[in-house]
């Protein structure tokens, strides 16, 4: 058995709903929450209402995607009248709970979403800077989440209430590559749509040979990998116009010790 191990407290917090307009389980959770005012965490809990503009209209985003707005490229971006709207806004969050890569940055940021695909609670993290962990991968493209598990959400109730973990092995699920629809080589149209077989398999081994797709003339397309993976984000609508019919995983269990988090007290300061 593995030795306890004992996690400092993570003093500042931010929640945040509607980075995607069209997600709205966030938003309601996050209005709530303000509502409430956080009564007993509310010096340690920024709240925040990411796309406020997406969210009126219930729309993914109005020029580009938000979440793909937080590359150190795009934050350096000069305002002007013409700057989509999304890149002014990401501009405005990083103010707000960083900037980035600062020692005042916000520790830890809860971003809420919701997806079409069969992913149940899916906590999908990512460290920047000195945290990174073993499982996470930092060096693609967009900083977003390459990790996925199916389960539930103990890091978020450890950081905020200092309870304790008792540990075990966790399937952990690691970005390998998106794959795309068969398309027509001239008119880049769909030919073909997610087999029955795969439909809301997410996380659910799928071996070389296994039913991938089915086309529109009948044909049952295989997967043709070397090697056993783990699909994601199947068949999910917002991933349509990136040109992502689901995302390959591959699983590896990871032991997890027992984990005991403080929680900082008022007048603590957390320990270096």
């Amino acid at each position: 058995m593995m030795e306890p191990v004992s996690l400092p407290a993570v003093p500042r917090v931010a929640l945040c709903g509607g980075t995607h307009g069209n997600e709205l389980s966030g938003v309601y959770l996050v209005r709530e929450w303000q509502r409430k005012e956080l009564e007993e965490e509310a010096e340690a809990v920024v709240t925040v209402i990411s796309n406020p503009r997406a969210i009126q209209r219930c729309s993914r985003y109005i020029e580009q995607d938000l979440n793909r707005c937080f590359t150190a490229a795009t934050l350096s971006i000069p305002i002007s009248d013409g700057t989509p709207y999304e890149i002014a806004r990401a501009q405005e969050l990083n103010a707000l709970l960083g900037p980035r890569g600062s020692d005042c940055a916000i520790d830890l940021i809860c971003d809420l979403h919701n997806t079409t695909a069969n992913m149940g609670l899916s906590p999908t993290p990512i460290a920047t800077g000195s945290a990174c962990t073993s499982t996470s991968i930092s060096r693609r493209r967009y900083p977003l989440c390459p990790v996925f598990w199916n389960g539930s959400g103990y890091s978020t109730q450890l950081s905020l209430s200092g309870i304790e973990f008792e540990g075990g092995v966790l399937e952990v699920y690691t970005f390998v590559k998106n794959i795309d629809y068969p398309r027509d080589p001239e008119t880049h149209e769909l030919t073909a749509v997610i087999h029955p077989q795969l439909q809301d398999r997410d996380f659910c081994r799928l071996c070389p040979g296994d039913p991938m797709f089915l086309s529109f003339s009948g044909e049952t397309l295989a997967y043709k990998g070397e090697e056993p993976l783990y699909p994601v984000f199947v068949n999910e609508s917002a991933y349509y116009e990136k040109g992502t019919a689901l995302t390959l995983t591959r699983m590896k269990k990871v032991e997890i010790p027992p984990l005991c988090v403080k929680r900082l007290r008022e007048g603590e300061e957390e320990e270096e």
